[in-house]
């Protein structure tokens, strides 16, 4: 494995998912044990990121915790509190063939700007992976507009594996990355976690090596293949499995929390 002779006093800086690694699927908030992990690391000078799919908007608040830099929607838009990182939207044509193919399909789709989310419906998949991350859906009028006007950084749809071909039919430059069975997100062909975080990593003149990151589904592959020590979650893929440097418990378990602690790192 790749990181196995990394020692984790080497590590400078921390990627976590959200969902299924910091957060339980169903919980709104992060247990006592991985708050105090991410402060722990914190004080250690350990710097912290948060590596999601999610949007700006849903990025969750986690009292006394102010993250380094924020990798939202795959990758696609990476900031600080200060100032934007990496900004990566789709083409404006995949955009328009994306949203025939989905009315097509007879599946709703949101587009994901630098501030918002709009969608032109809803189907229950679509509906039930926006409450993952303890938000609703609400279809738009503003819907169209937003799709001639503003930068598109990812789009989400409801869509089993069998529906991906359809879904990116005649698009030149998207692609898929999924970490549910049952919804999609769309980014750039160029794009996901593992660029972004070399983005990240640049920025903050660190390298691959003084890098980990805790991940569970299959759209952290890339992510737990770019850093130096790459930490499946109990609960994690089998194909996120198969790629990690180490593993730790199940995020029920504060697999995060234990994780660190036994390394040393907090």
């Amino acid at each position: 494995m790749k990181g196995a002779y990394l020692y984790m006093k080497d590590i400078k800086i921390v990627f976590f998912d959200i969902d299924g690694t910091l957060i339980n699927i169903g919980k709104k908030s992060i247990s006592e044990n991985v708050h105090f992990a991410l402060v722990k690391l914190k004080e250690n000078g350990i710097k912290i990121c948060i590596a999601t799919g999610r949007s700006p908007v849903q990025l969750p608040k986690f009292p006394g915790i102010a993250f380094d830099a924020y990798l939202t929607y795959n990758g696609s838009y990476c900031f600080t509190h200060d100032e934007d990182i990496f900004r990566n939207p789709l083409q404006k044509e995949d955009v328009f063939t994306i949203i025939e193919n989905t009315k097509r399909m007879g599946r709703p789709v949101s587009l994901a700007t630098k501030n918002r989310l709009v969608s032109n419906g809803s189907d229950a998949d679509l509906k039930a992976y926006y409450q993952f991350g303890g938000n609703e859906l609400t279809v738009s009028a503003d819907f169209d507009r937003v799709a001639d006007t503003e930068d598109i950084y990812q789009m989400l749809s409801g869509g089993r594996k069998e529906e991906y071909a359809s879904i990116l039919k005649d698009t030149k430059a998207a692609r898929i990355t999924a970490w549910w069975d049952r919804a999609v997100d769309i980014i750039p062909a160029n794009g996901g976690k593992g660029m972004a975080i070399t983005k990240i990593l640049d920025y903050f003149h660190l390298t691959k090596e003084e890098a980990m990151a805790f991940g569970d589904g299959n759209n952290d592959i890339e992510m737990l293949e770019t850093v130096g020590r790459g930490v499946a979650m109990q609960n994690a893929s089998n194909e996120l499995k198969a790629v990690a440097d180490d593993f730790c418990d199940d995020v029920a378990n504060d697999g995060v929390y234990t994780y660190c602690k036994e390394h040393g790192l907090i």
